[in-house]
């Protein structure tokens, strides 16, 4: 049966039509990466394709496009843009449809564009054939300020590494613009983005759909995304789809397994004290045995016939289908009963506690350098005046767009960057009087898991040596049986497989590296482990694996987390306290419900705001912070957010507000904050 989106638009508003479309590498041998896949995207439309990573997203819109890598092709159905059968044109005819009629912004703009070439010479290479050089000079010019990029003109020499993260996807927005296209393709848009930029780029491409008119086939693993962009939605598992409904239906009532674990999945302020539900297992990969039904292996809900028989689509309401055997016969729901015992959410603490951490006045300067004489002319003040405190047990979020000083500040915490000034005590000692032989044996104490956990761990070791390589160094008393006790103790610790000890970093999945980089840190036994980042990386049903496991091992072994993040509804599910850094300074700091349900400072309320939310929030809506983050090598003068304050007032430009504390646990810099005291 093929399941089509339906639309209140006539067939005739039809941009692009999937149908039974069938993807593979190799030969005949080989399972489909693509299956049985089909749909529909509308004029003035979006359609969301959403799934974990290694679902099939990305390879149907390669499939759409004809971008196959080598060794996979398209062995069945048909895809159709306005009438045209695109299976059965040449590559010659396929060339001057891709980049015009339709065309794709890719995930990561920095890999996509050439470093060789200005952004203007990028932009003007899709109209060369059919403007005069002059003519699309004005054309590029047109583009770049249709993006919302100030003086175009000036941008059109920039090179992409001179831009920003949102001003490189700005550039290949106005790229896939340049052909007026019917249908844009956006793979994962605003992943690497931050969530001022991301709310900019969503409103920017909301935006340029209604005033083109074009068509939007929409791919993304976020659900908040999926709810503020989408008209209609398909869920993809193993490179098929397995719902489809338009979005109000999907957000109303899920009916898919799959998609209601992903639902469950997600963190956030409700769910703070209870486990998240994890989706046990991953993604079948492109060699794995599939059942009948591919959702079967990790299904809460099977029944004794899903192994074996395919599900049919069943309708499930007015244009919502699902292929499912739950929905066909006498079936019927049964929701599994959840042994997660909850536990008191995470909140400030009152009673008096021995620091773990405490961090005062700590600055990080860097020296800007001449490019022959390597002359100093100048500093960047990548950290100013920062203070904070982490209890044993606590976990304080350090959040903020890239670039305002979070990392910067962890390593000066951990002393990989010297300080220029401040003080660091950990368990009461003074860390930065310490030698590097005493700095060495410290460190046992403070560890750290980082962002990308393929790219921290040595691909040429095995699981085991890596694990054991800290305790060899921070543990040298420990014999080997000692240490091989220590490394089978934190493995099962984390819920890995002993026999994962002799796997190599590649040969795990991306929530397994992670749970080895965090039993690498809990090997030496810390009492303070910085995590930077450690989740942005991974799917959402990953994702809940590992905070359920950080959770754990914070309530079990009494750790301190300084939790770095961009991501909010994982500050609202994990963290007691948070700190909002902008430009090297905190300007609010606070428990979690103090900080980001009743935020104060402006910048705060910015952040908060740009959070793409599953349901529309309550309350008066506030404009999307515009501009970007201004560069510490010239501050602007008086308040660093005064540029981009939609509530600036004189003394603002001239003067930096002092800290007010507003409550016990809630302090804030900012002179509004000040004058309503």
């Amino acid at each position: 049966m093929v399941v089509e989106q339906a639309s209140s638009r006539a067939p005739g508003d039809c941009v692009l039509r999937v149908s039974n479309l069938r993807t593979r590498f190799g030969d005949e041998s080989s399972r489909n990466v693509v299956d049985g896949v089909s749909f529909a995207v509308n004029r003035g439309q979006s359609c969301a394709l959403v799934g974990e990573s290694g679902c099939g997203k990305s390879m149907t819109a390669l499939s759409i496009m004809r971008l196959l890598p080598p060794g996979a092709a398209v062995v069945g159905g048909s895809v159709s843009l306005t009438g045209t059968e695109l299976g059965t044109v040449s590559e010659t005819q396929m060339r001057s449809i891709r980049g015009h009629r339709m065309a794709m912004i890719f995930q990561e703009p920095h890999t996509c564009l050439n470093p060789l070439m200005t952004v203007g010479k990028q932009i003007a290479e899709v109209l060369v054939n059919d403007k005069a050089n002059e003519r699309a000079h004005a054309r590029v010019r047109e583009l770049l300020d249709a993006v919302g990029m100030s003086d175009p003109e000036r941008q059109m020499r920039a090179y992409p590494h001179q831009l920003s993260g949102g001003m490189r996807q700005r550039v290949m927005i106005a790229m896939a613009l340049a052909g007026e296209p019917e249908l844009l393709i956006a793979d994962e848009p605003t992943t690497a983005l931050d969530v001022t930029i991301q709310a900019q780029v969503l409103a920017l491409l909301t935006t340029l759909q209604r005033q083109f008119h074009m068509g939007m086939l929409l791919i993304t693993h976020d659900l908040g995304v999926v709810a503020q962009m989408a008209d209609t939605v398909a869920v993809m598992y193993a490179g098929e789809l397995v719902e489809t409904a338009p979005a109000q239906r999907f957000f109303a009532n899920p009916k898919h397994p799959y998609t209601k674990r992903l639902f469950a999945a997600l963190p956030g302020r409700g769910k703070r004290g209870a486990p998240l539900t994890a989706i046990r297992g991953q993604v079948p990969g492109a060699c794995d045995t599939l059942s009948a039904c591919r959702f079967e292996p990790r299904c809460d809900w099977s029944l004794p016939g899903c192994a074996d028989v395919p599900p049919e689509w069943s309708r499930c309401g007015p244009e919502h289908h699902t292929r499912c055997h739950l929905y066909s016969g006498d079936a019927a729901w049964v929701e599994p009963t959840s042994t997660a015992v909850s536990e008191p959410a995470p909140g400030p603490r009152d009673e008096p506690r021995t620091p773990t951490l405490e961090v005062d006045s700590l600055s990080v300067s860097f020296p800007v350098r001449s490019a022959v004489l390597q002359r100093k002319r100048g500093q960047v003040r990548a950290v100013d005046q920062v203070s904070m405190s982490i209890d044993s047990g606590e976990t304080l979020a350090l959040v903020g767009e890239s670039g305002c000083g979070k990392t910067t500040t962890a390593k000066a915490i951990l002393r990989l960057i010297e300080p220029d000034a401040g003080s660091i005590r950990f368990a009461g000692a003074d860390f930065r009087t310490l030698n590097a032989r005493e700095l060495r044996a410290a460190r046992s104490d403070v560890q750290t898991v980082f962002q990308d956990p393929y790219a921290s761990l040595n691909p040429r070791m095995r699981v085991g040596a890596i694990i054991e390589e800290g305790l060899i160094i921070q543990a040298p008393s420990l014999s080997k049986t000692q240490r091989i006790d220590r490394v089978h103790e934190v493995v099962v610790q984390v819920g890995l497989a002993l026999e994962q000890l002799d796997q190599y970093p590649h040969e795990l999945s991306g929530g397994q590296r992670q749970r080895v980089c965090i039993a690498r840190a809990l090997a030496v036994r810390p009492k303070l482990i910085v995590c930077d980042e450690p989740t942005s990386a991974l799917d959402v049903s990953v994702q809940a694996q590992i905070l359920n496991l950080l959770r754990r091992l914070q309530r079990e072994l009494g750790l301190a987390y300084l939790f770095i993040t961009h991501d909010l509804s994982v500050v609202e599910y994990l963290a007691h306290r948070v700190a909002v850094m902008y430009l090297g300074r905190v300007v609010e700091a606070g428990s979690v419900a103090e900080v980001l349900q009743s935020p104060l400072h402006p910048y705060t309320q910015a952040l908060v705001s740009a959070v793409p939310r599953l349901e529309p929030e309550r309350g008066p809506q506030r404009a999307p912070l515009e501009g970007e983050l201004p560069s510490a090598l010239m501050p602007p003068a008086g308040c660093y957010f005064h540029p981009r304050c939609p509530h600036v007032r004189d003394i603002c430009r001239v003067r930096y507000p002092g800290t007010v504390r507003a409550t016990v646990h809630h302090e804030v810099a900012c002179h509004l904050a000040l004058t309503q005291r």
